[in-house]
């Protein structure tokens, strides 16, 4: 470009670049996983982290105006759970949202180990029977199950019926 006599700016050093070792199909890749991107099963350290070097591909997000649209990106790909926890809030500072996601993970992770390691504990020297089902059974009959005869009554039914006529 200096051998040509042109003034190199930043936008079309850029774009020079981006052509030669970005091609706009890779761009286009990129673009789509970003867009796809969900939490799953990763924190949401590791989210935002994937979201950071992806929403770089996709010029609509990087700019100040944008700021509540990525924000909404960034809410729409978490876990319902933290989905839920977080988004009444209606945060549209993305660093601020960032972070409450992060502390919110982080304490029903801990939340989490902590029942299913009490709940290991209490169940080792347990049985798993239920002790009250044997208890409460015993001495109680069904009598839905036995069926009478048509055509006998009962006789406390039947005096019953004869009062009332």
């Amino acid at each position: 470009m200096e051998i040509l006599g042109a003034t190199i700016t930043w936008t079309v050093f850029r774009s020079t670049f981006l052509e030669k070792y970005f091609p706009k199909d890779a761009r286009g890749k990129k673009e789509i996983e970003f867009l796809e991107l969900k939490q799953w099963s990763s924190t949401v350290v590791e989210y935002a982290a994937r979201f950071e070097e992806l929403v770089k591909y996709c010029p609509h997000y990087n700019n100040l105006a944008a700021e509540v649209s990525k924000c909404i990106k960034f809410e729409n790909g978490l876990r319902p759970k933290i989905k839920q926890g977080v988004g009444y809030l209606e945060i549209r500072q993305f660093n601020i949202l960032v972070n409450n996601c992060r502390i919110y993970d982080q304490d029903t992770r801990v939340k989490s180990s902590f029942y299913k390691s009490y709940n290991e504990k209490k169940g080792k020297n347990q049985d798993h029977e239920k002790p009250y089902s044997t208890l409460a059974d015993k001495g109680k009959q069904r009598v839905s199950d036995e069926k009478k005869p048509s055509g006998e009554e009962l006789p406390f039914l039947s005096s019953a019926l004869s009062e009332v006529n």
